[in-house]
Order: C-alpha cells, then sequence, then structure tokens
C-alpha cells in the first residue's frame, strides 16, 4: 500500500510500489525481485550506463528532427541523458547485471531513471508518466533489441580504447627494459632445457614484441564493433521507427559518442539475431589474457629462487611473501595476472555458449556475454597497468650468474657445431657433461679450433644472431641472408 515513503506504478502485471525517491519505476522494481542474482548491479559497468544514456540521447535527438518528439520533452529527455553521461544518477542502475529477458530489464531501468530525471527536469514529480513516459517518448521507435547491443557496442568501443592504452602503455615498459638489457648475455632454454645463448635484451623484446601483435588484433576487432543494428526495432523489421528514424539515429550517435565511424547493418535482421562479432572479440581478448599470462608464467620462472631457482632476474618486491617464513618475497603481480587471464579465459566459455544458445530472431543471453566482455576488458586493463607500474618497471638483471651459466652451459656447443662438425660438437658436449668440465676448455685441449675461431664464434655478437660476415652460414644455392627457420 501506498506511504509516504512509496508511490504507485503500474505495468502489464498491475499495481505495485516503489521508493518515492527513486527514479527507476514498475519495471526495474520486478527486475529487483526477479533476479536476485549476483548482487552486483548494471552500475557498476559505467561505460554500459554511460551508452545507453548515449542511445537513448541520440533517439530522442533523432524522434525531435523527425517531428515524432516536441522540443520540450526532448530537450528534458537529452538534459537527463547528459546528466547520467556525467556521472550522475548511476546509482539508480540497479537491476542486476546476469538477468533475464535479453536484457529488457536494462532498457526498462534506463528508460525509468531518464524519464524520472527528464521530468525533474520540467519540474514534474516522480511518476509523472503523463507528462513523460519512460517508453511512448524515452523509448520511442526503439526495443530492447536494438538498443542493448547498440549500447553494448559503444560501451565496448570505449573501454577497449582504454585496453589498447594500457597494453601500449606496457609494451613500451617491455621495450625499455630491453633496451636497458641489450648488452646482457644469458642462456636461452627450449623445454626448459639450456638451448643457445641470447641476451636478456631479446628476451625482453620479445615481450614487447608479442603485445605490439596482440594491440593490432584488438584494433581489428574493435572495427567490427562501429556496425550497429539500431533501427531494427524487435526483430529488425523497423516495426514503428519512422522511416528516417535509423538514418538519424546513427547520425546523432556519432555526435553523441565521438564515435565517427558507427554504421548501421546492412541485414538488421541478421544483425538483430546474430552476436558473432562478441564471439570474435571474445576470441581476440582470450588470445591477449593467454599470451600475458604466458609472459607472466616467464618472469615467475626467471626470477624464481632467490637461490634455489633460475634467479636470473630480480623482480621488485611489493609486499612480505609469507605468515611463517620470514624475509620471503612472492611475485604477487604476475600471479594477479595469471587469475586475471584464467577468468578471461572462462569469460570466453561463457560466451561462446551464450552465443550458440540463441534462437530464432534473438540472443537472450546478451547480458551475460555483456558482463563477461565488460569484466574481462576492465580486469585486463587493470593488469596490465599493474604488472607494467608495480612489477615490469622495476625489474633488474642478476648480470654475475647470467655470465656464469653461459660460461657453464654446455649449450654454446651449438655455435661450434657448423665448423667442427656435428659428430665432433656431441662428443665435446658429452664429455663437458659427463666431466663438469666447460666446453671451451675441451674444445682448446682436442685442438678442435684455433683461438681466433673460437673467440670469433663465442662473441656475444655471433652466439646471438650477429654473426661476422665470414662466419655466416650460407646453405647451397641460397639467395638472400640466407636465413633458415630451426627448431
Amino acid at each position: 500500500m501506498t506511504s509516504p515513503q512509496t508511490r504507485s506504478e503500474h505495468d502489464l502485471l498491475g499495481d505495485i510500489d516503489v521508493p518515492a525517491d527513486a527514479y527507476y519505476g514498475a519495471h526495474t522494481a520486478r527486475a529487483l525481485l526477479n533476479f536476485p542474482i549476483t548482487g552486483v548491479p548494471i552500475a557498476i559497468h559505467t561505460h554500459l550506463v554511460n551508452a545507453l544514456a548515449a542511445v537513448k540521447q541520440a533517439a530522442a535527438s533523432a524522434n525531435r528532427q523527425l517531428g515524432l518528439l516536441d522540443d520540450e520533452r526532448s530537450a528534458a529527455i537529452v538534459a537527463a541523458c547528459e546528466r547520467i553521461r556525467g556521472g550522475g544518477l548511476h546509482e539508480w542502475f540497479v537491476v542486476d547485471t546476469i538477468a533475464g529477458g535479453a536484457g529488457t530489464s536494462t532498457n526498462m531501468n534506463a528508460n525509468e531513471v531518464i524519464a524520472n530525471a527528464a521530468l525533474e527536469h520540467l519540474g514534474r514529480p516522480k511518476g509523472d508518466y503523463a507528462s513523460l513516459h519512460p517508453l511512448d517518448h524515452v523509448n520511442l521507435g526503439q526495443s530492447t533489441n536494438d538498443v542493448y547491443p547498440t549500447a553494448i557496442k559503444i560501451a565496448l568501443i570505449t573501454q577497449l580504447a582504454e585496453l589498447a592504452d594500457a597494453l601500449t602503455e606496457l609494451r613500451g615498459t617491455f621495450a625499455a627494459k630491453s633496451d636497458e638489457f641489450a648488452g646482457i648475455l644469458k642462456m636461452g632454454r627450449t623445454q626448459l632445457q639450456d638451448a643457445v645463448p641470447m641476451t636478456l635484451g631479446q628476451e625482453f623484446g620479445a615481450f614487447a614484441t608479442t603485445l605490439g601483435e596482440d594491440i593490432v588484433r584488438l584494433q581489428e576487432a574493435t572495427r567490427l564493433l562501429h556496425e550497429l543494428n539500431i533501427g531494427g526495432t524487435a526483430i529488425g523489421t523497423a516495426l514503428n521507427a519512422h522511416p528516417g528514424y535509423r538514418r538519424q539515429v546513427i547520425e546523432r550517435l556519432r555526435e553523441v559518442t565521438g564515435i565517427h565511424e558507427l554504421v548501421g547493418a546492412t541485414d538488421l535482421i541478421e544483425a538483430t539475431a546474430d552476436v558473432g562479432v562478441f564471439v570474435q572479440l571474445s576470441g581476440v581478448l582470450k588470445r591477449i589474457a593467454v599470451k600475458l599470462s604466458k609472459t607472466c608464467n616467464d618472469l615467475r620462472l626467471l626470477s624464481s629462487g632467490p637461490r634455489a631457482g633460475l634467479a636470473e632476474i630480480h623482480l621488485p618486491a611489493v609486499q612480505a611473501g609469507s605468515s611463517i617464513m620470514p624475509g620471503k618475497v612472492n611475485p604477487v603481480i604476475p600471479e594477479v595476472v595469471n587469475q586475471i587471464a584464467y577468468e578471461v579465459i572462462g569469460h570466453d566459455v561463457t560466451i561462446t555458449l551464450a552465443a550458440e544458445g540463441g534462437q530464432l530472431q534473438l540472443n537472450a543471453f546478451e547480458p551475460i556475454i555483456a558482463r563477461s566482455l565488460v569484466e574481462s576488458i576492465a580486469h585486463l586493463t587493470r593488469g596490465a597497468r599493474v604488472l607494467g607500474e608495480r612489477c615490469v618497471a622495476g625489474i633488474t638483471a642478476n648480470s654475475d650468474r647470467l655470465e656464469r651459466m653461459v660460461a657453464e652451459s654446455i649449450g654454446v656447443v651449438t655455435a661450434l657445431s657448423p665448423t667442427i662438425g656435428y659428430a665432433a660438437a656431441t662428443s665435446v658436449a658429452a664429455e663437458a657433461l659427463e666431466s663438469g668440465r666447460g666446453v671451451v676448455e675441451i674444445v682448446r685441449e682436442r685442438a678442435l679450433l684455433d683461438e681466433a675461431t673460437l673467440a670469433s664464434l663465442l662473441s656475444p655478437e655471433y652466439l646471438t644472431g650477429h654473426p661476422p660476415h665470414a662466419l655466416t652460414p650460407q646453405p647451397d644455392g641460397a639467395g638472400g641472408d640466407g636465413s633458415s627457420e630451426s627448431r
């Protein structure tokens, strides 16, 4: 029963009381009863809330331009949307991030908050829908089925720009370390066994390169998000939308969001039913997560120790590592990024199943797709920034240990093999392994190479891929740089 603390609103199912001061209304109130799932409201996803407001603002302007909405109501709706996009009223976007209805409750929540904020702008009380209605005016010419995916795409475009910036910063941090470590020789490893020498700078340069590749893939995936089904209404047939609405609303969206590449889909029915772009984006996010996690695994291995592990690099100490082992410091920053990666991989599975579960003209599971994507992007963005600022920027090299490991390694015999022959190199390696003596000592003892040739073959330039011209192997009949790929 209505009291001074509540007001009564009416919907398809009848009357329902909502808090008197609430900017939401009946549809949102029922969603709160129906979907107490995660306890996390859509308000947490500020990019999505702002994108919903941008769509509603563009729609109001388009409908005014087409003569479907009077100037007073249009101006009030635009003012309410700008208030939301400026950070206001987000706390009233209360629908759970996981809800049934293909996003309908989220769209209704937006309609009601915007309507009541617009009524306030007009000097009217909340719930006075005869003056300005959530559906007749705020939702004019729209359906959840074109508003919701359009808002998701706009939110993702904005978020992805932030992720690209974070990855670019991290790439720069790795590249700076590559320059810093350029002259430090170390042993490379394959299958956790000694392979051949490289520089620590080359290793960190590879981390930077892989991030650069991922940034390009992310940019490609982002471009696919610019195609919108707005104007298609319920199933893509544009029922209840003015013939000129689609063109007008996209033009207004470009103005409101500043995203000038937005275009309308060529087949609105297909675009309304299809969520392939979200699957594609999720795959790219998974790729980034997997490769970033692998990089963190490498950092943890390279810093393992400090006495009984590889101990080739030192990660900055950021907190005590144990409640029982005094002095222990753990690689907590790479570890948290690993966990973000596992989450993103799990989200990708969720998105895959949700996309496959779509039926006929609509996918009802876009809320879980949206939630999974925005969380993946947000967490990857924060993880990349933390990794760069709290870990990579402070990494130092254990130069003495690296030099000693190269000197003691059997792997350097690989550099001698083309000159002394594979059989002789194998024999040297076997003796070195059995006796514990160095490769160079045995080669000298057997007089397999003169000192000048030995020095050239074991020079840092030759060992790390920059051999003197005279020693560069040239395959028979090979042209160009004579390079070949091997494993």
